[in-house]
């Protein structure tokens, strides 16, 4: 019975921190979508807001790394369950630097604008990536949350895509600066915004791959595990 009581307070426990780790995730997908919408408007007040509530991303990582390494002292967690709490401290960090992705581009959005550069234009050229981003994100939280493994699987599939289009928005920006030398301000702000962007999706990316540890136990980081994988189910 006493083992019985430890392992549902374990349980518990554990419950508590996916559901605070999920609340963060919720956080800094806001954050982002609200850094873009900067970068879209130029507004400059809205952008500060936007880097001011990072420091509240900032706290939840701190106070869910505390508590996890005090489950793992308390808990002693083995197999499986170490894999969890393991991986859901690598998820805290992956979302606490998507975080300071979108306060990089809520402050290119205020370099923009305080320079008298409309942002709407340069906004065209990061948008497609940046719904693919977000999409991304979306999912992989919530493959996180259900610890889907398959739905992970398609998650770091995509990366590739965004990589991709990554690559073609800094040719084209390299193109416009060579042109006409008074794009480069603007340019390299757009292309800063575009890097931050293809980051959010590397993230997103990892937090995928801790789902397939947490499932399979496997480390999957720097194989082509997702392309096996789906060309084995075709």
């Amino acid at each position: 019975m006493p083992g019985e009581h430890s392992s549902k307070q374990y349980d518990l426990d554990l419950e508590a921190i996916r559901s605070k780790v999920l609340l963060m995730g919720g956080l800094v997908e806001s954050q982002f979508h609200d850094a873009m919408t900067c970068f879209r408007t130029g507004n400059v007040e809205f952008a500060e807001q936007v880097i001011k509530a990072d420091e509240g991303v900032n706290k939840l990582e701190v106070s869910l790394d505390d508590t996890c390494s005090h489950l793992i002292v308390r808990r002693q967690p083995a197999a499986n369950d170490l894999r969890t709490v393991m991986a859901t401290i690598k998820v805290i960090t992956d979302l606490e630097r998507i975080g300071d992705e979108a306060t990089k581009i809520a402050r290119a959005a205020k370099n923009i604008q305080e320079r008298g550069v409309t942002a709407i234009s340069h906004y065209e050229t990061v948008r497609v990536i940046a719904g693919s981003a977000g999409d991304m994100l979306h999912d992989a939280l919530d493959a996180f949350a259900r610890l889907d493994e398959k739905h992970a699987t398609r998650i770091i599939a995509q990366d590739q895509l965004i990589d991709h289009e990554f690559r073609s928005i800094m040719r084209n920006l390299i193109t416009f600066m060579m042109e006409d030398p008074r794009t480069i301000s603007a340019a390299l702000d757009t292309l800063w915004v575009a890097k931050a962007i293809e980051r959010i999706g590397d993230h997103a990316k990892n937090i995928a791959e801790y789902v397939i540890f947490v499932v399979e136990g496997k480390d999957i980081r720097h194989t082509d595990y997702a392309t096996a994988k789906l060309d084995g189910a075709n």
